[in-house]
């Protein structure tokens, strides 16, 4: 990991968390919380201690992983001539530090200063987030878009001719995908108005299970040689099925408790006018 003080320890302009700032192979920015004690006047790292398990447990209150924001580790420091000697640290995303400084003494100068730059810094950064899952749900959506034109031209060959049977055939789709739960009955779950498309508001984790089913619902009944309204509508069950209990063994969130997402349609416009 490289300390970006390295690079601008002589620029006066930088505030003190700039100069503590560090940054990982990756491009991302972390502090150590060593390093932020310091700067906020902690002179025991034991009373600095208290200010961050409160940070974690807001994180945790928050629904945010603590082990996203929060990284337990061995650090080297500096001791003088030379030599230097592992002490116990934490690794504290921009959001950890913005929540340790929202729990430290707002008495002192620096802590006020903190507040507004980690304020700042973790919107810019919330900011960019929504970007990327912007992208990723509109490349997400596009592919399913396609796959799903290529799994309702296997399922005619095998047998889902009218509207109503290929209606009929994702309801087993999303049954299996959604523990039981029909499209009707998403739509419900997700406080959807008529007229607004399930697909449309889904984040990228559920957009990428639904293209995950669509994709192997495909491949199986080519595979199998798959005939008849009922089985492939068992098949498009159990293919739902299975990225569920994947889904559950890995510890994931289940589709159906996933968060609304904005309308995939509007979003665009929406970024930009909130962008600084």
């Amino acid at each position: 990991m490289t300390n970006s003080i390295d690079s601008q320890g002589g620029n006066s302009s930088l505030t003190p968390f700039d100069k503590i700032k560090r940054t990982n192979a990756s491009g991302n920015d972390y502090w150590s919380a060593r390093d932020l004690a310091s700067i906020l006047g902690y002179t025991d790292y034991r009373n600095f201690e208290t200010v961050l398990n409160k940070a974690k447990q807001a994180c945790f209150n928050s629904g945010r992983r603590i082990d996203d924001h929060f990284g337990d580790i061995t650090d080297m420091v500096d001791i003088g001539s030379g030599a230097v000697r592992p002490v116990k640290t934490v690794f504290l995303s921009r959001y950890a530090c913005y929540l340790i400084i929202q729990n430290a003494d707002p008495t002192k100068e620096v802590v006020a200063l903190g507040q507004t730059y980690f304020a700042e810094q973790t919107r810019r950064q919330e900011l960019s987030d929504a970007e990327v899952e912007a992208e990723r749900r509109s490349l997400l959506r596009n592919e399913l878009k396609v796959h799903n034109l290529k799994l309702a031209g296997t399922a005619k060959e095998a047998g889902v001719v009218t509207s109503l049977d290929y209606a009929i055939f994702q309801n087993h789709g999303y049954a299996g995908l959604y523990g039981g739960l029909e499209a009707r009955d998403i739509h419900h779950k997700k406080g959807l108005k008529k007229g607004q498309q399930i697909l449309d508001h889904m984040g990228s984790t559920e957009l990428a299970a639904n293209l995950f089913r669509a994709t192997q619902t495909e491949e199986k009944i080519r595979r199998e040689k798959i005939i008849g309204k009922r089985e492939a509508n068992n098949a498009h069950f159990e293919v739902g099925k299975k990225v569920r209990q994947t889904i559950k063994e890995i510890g994931g969130t289940f589709p159906e408790n996933l968060p609304t997402a904005t309308d995939l349609k509007k979003l665009g416009k929406k970024d930009k006018k909130a962008l600084p």
